[in-house]
């Protein structure tokens, strides 16, 4: 470690072979792997050639959400229903948009990386035999899924970082990510550092500024949760989508977010058994009052309206294909009608739903067989939907005791909110991005496509980073020096020093007495975010949010911010960083809308020659009632890329890429065995 001034600032420099941005269990999985493929290798101290930089080690989605039984989605583990890694790469890559070597690569490491979290000491449930119990999720065929509890991607990332304790491996908390140093450009482009200031030691001052340079760089940030003001990503989560495009990455499938219906006072998915012990669903006015079961106004019958309350439990994400014919995802569009009319939407678990005079009251035996018969299979017949659910999956009950939610004495107040994103930045079968030596695993990976099955991205988290941790080691290896050469010599030296000079004064220009507010900027994106590029979009309206999110950023750049306190520092960079990754994927959204994508994966478009969702359901700019576009298959079969231009008049290009195909070449063992031992497998 050593220091260096740059303008009136002492800059802490530190070295590493690979800098791994993120503690969540994709990041914490990556930096596990680095060590013990180092090892292997024979490199002396693996443990100091890497480091873990997180903006808050108890921070994040990893740490801080989950849902009744939160999933992690893996090859069957049943002893009589067979699996295979094609199958599984299939149930990837059915919607569309998704990569097959990427589908394949997650399917064939998927069961190495399951049994080496329970290796690590995730408590995932296996019989008295040893097999794995599994069950069915969303858009999956067989029964892959499994969970530790509400808390299981919380339980995986705590097992990797003590895991990673052990082997003695740095970890840089509360450090927020300002800027990604790049040197050379085109195809010779590397991102060389990543400059942070430390949330404990900044001042008006005194920046505390660090600077991690690396010759191999991991981005685990997670996805852009607080891009939407509806949201039940954890307060904070930012991610660094911004940062990344300016520094050169190019994205993919931005557009291709997944809504559902979640609870708001604490930031908790309401899938799975909440759904499924059927709890009453009812608005009240803004103030609490005037109750109203406003689902009986569109259903026909008890029994129908009660069984599509149990299908959203695994049926949660919402899904325009599960809008006709009151299906179950007519719920969340219904949910979302009544906040719109600024009404308050709650789940009440001490009563069952209530339906109006010409409905028969509930009766559990009398729902449609889908749901009789699951209820029968787990015994859960209970009276009421909070004996349902204590029968069924305590711990469900618990994580919102924990957070000082009792569902014995008050109903969960819900709305249709982002969860996450299956799009962020292209990477190749080893996880590495277009950036030679930067690689991006997790949810910032845009690896899913239109729609996956539940509990995916914990497996494809965990196996991007095993890919990229042997890819570097074996690849790029470890030679002695770390990162790039910075001696006075080095013509890499004015460049760097250029930027972080930029950087500084960018910081500089924060303490100015006019300019933007931070916190005004940030609820601005939020609002428009859910309004123009939530579940719910139309051309039009995504075209005017474009065009204001674009003015948003330029005005930034024009006018700087106007800061509070020295904390304000840190919402300053999120909010300009937040401001681009809005414009991207805005601009993502209405060059996919211009193409006639229409409704797909999680989000519905709206078109006046469409298909009528329910004649009492009205479209509130037009006075008529509801329509949207079906979806344009045609699209399946190519992604859309993105990429930070300054010369273009809405900042961004885009492009169109046909899918990369699951490879299908099989050899005989001795000669992959010789590709192997020549390492020909990383060409």
């Amino acid at each position: 470690m050593e220091t260096k001034q740059i303008a009136n600032q002492t800059v802490t420099i530190h070295r590493y072979n690979t800098v791994v941005v993120g503690s969540g269990a994709a990041g914490m999985n990556c930096a596990v792997h680095l060590y013990e493929f180092m090892e292997q290798k024979g490199v002396e101290n693996p443990q100091e050639r890497i480091a873990v930089v997180t903006a808050g080690l108890g921070l994040g989605a990893s740490r801080m959400s989950g849902s009744d039984k939160q999933t992690y989605y893996k090859m069957g583990t049943s002893p009589d229903v067979p699996d295979s890694a094609e199958e599984f790469a299939k149930s990837l890559t059915a919607a569309g948009c998704c990569h097959g070597d990427l589908a394949l690569a997650e399917a064939i490491a998927s069961l190495r990386e399951f049994y080496h979290l329970v290796q690590v000491g995730v408590p995932f449930p296996h019989d008295p035999i040893g097999s794995y119990c599994g069950y069915k999720t969303d858009n999956d065929p067989y029964e892959r899924a499994t969970s530790a509890g509400p808390k299981t991607s919380k339980f995986m990332s705590e097992c990797l970082q003590r895991h990673l304790e052990r082997y003695g491996v740095k970890i840089y908390d509360r450090q927020e990510v300002g800027h990604l140093l790049t040197i050379d450009a085109g195809e010779s482009k590397q991102i060389v550092g990543v400059v942070t200031i430390d949330k404990e030691k900044v001042a008006k001052d005194n920046f505390a500024i660090n600077v991690f340079f690396c010759a191999n760089l991991v981005l685990a940030v997670g996805g852009p949760g607080e891009l939407y003001e509806t949201s039940v990503y954890p307060k904070g989560q930012l991610g660094i989508h911004g940062l990344a495009f300016k520094a050169g990455l190019v994205g993919e499938n931005l557009t291709e977010s997944q809504f559902g219906l979640a609870s708001i006072k604490f930031r908790w998915n309401v899938s799975g058994t909440y759904m499924q012990v059927i709890p009453r669903i009812f608005s009240t006015d803004a103030d609490g009052n005037n109750e109203h079961e406003f689902l009986t106004d569109f259903f026909p019958s008890m029994s129908k309206m009660a069984t599509d309350i149990f299908l959203k439990g695994y049926q949660w994400p919402f899904d325009p294909q599960r809008i006709e014919n009151l299906q179950s995802s007519l719920i969340d569009v219904l949910v979302f009608n009544e906040t719109q009319k600024n009404r308050r939407v709650f789940m009440d678990f001490l009563h069952n739903p209530i339906g109006k005079s010409r409905m028969k009251e509930f009766d559990i035996s009398a729902l449609e067989p889908q749901a009789a018969e699951y209820l029968k299979k787990t015994g859960a017949f209970q009276d009421t939907p909070i004996e349902r659910l204590a029968h069924m999956n305590p711990p469900a009950i618990e994580i919102y005791k924990e957070n000082r939610i009792d569902l014995y004495s008050e109903p969960l107040e819900i709305a249709v909110c982002a969860q996450h994103n299956n799009g962020g930045f292209a990477v190749n079968k080893w996880w590495q991005s277009n950036i030679p030596r930067t690689f991006v695993i997790g949810e910032m990976a845009g690896t899913h496509g239109v729609k996956r099955p539940g509990g995916s991205a914990l497996n494809a988290g965990q196996v991007g980073g095993l890919r990229a941790a042997e890819y570097i080691v074996n690849v790029y290896g470890c030679p002695p020096e770390d990162g790039p050469d910075y001696s006075d010599k080095s013509g890499f030296r004015r460049e760097i020093d250029r930027q972080l000079s930029l950087f500084v004064d960018k910081l500089e220009g924060y303490k100015s007495s006019s300019g933007l507010v931070p916190e005004e900027v940030i609820e601005e994106i939020q609002g428009r975010m859910t309004a123009s590029a939530g579940h719910i979009r139309e051309l039009s309206d995504a075209r005017k949010a474009l065009k204001e999110a674009v003015k948003l950023y330029k005005d930034i750049q024009q006018q700087g911010f106007k800061l509070q306190n020295a904390r304000g520092i840190i919402t300053a960079i999120q909010a300009e960083h937040l401001a681009l990754t809005s414009a991207a994927f805005l601009k993502a959204i209405v060059e996919l809308l211009q193409r006639g994508s229409g409704s797909r994966g999680s989000h519905l478009v709206l078109a006046d020659d469409g298909i009528q969702i329910h004649p009492d359901i009205i479209n509130r700019t037009t006075g008529k009632a509801l329509k949207f576009k079906p979806e344009n298959e045609a699209l399946r079969n190519s992604i859309l890329r993105i990429e930070y231009d300054t010369g273009e008049p809405d900042l961004f290009r885009c492009g169109n890429i046909a899918l990369r195909p699951a490879p299908t070449d099989r050899k005989a063992f001795e000669s992959a065995w010789q590709d192997y031992r020549e390492r020909k497998i990383y060409s």
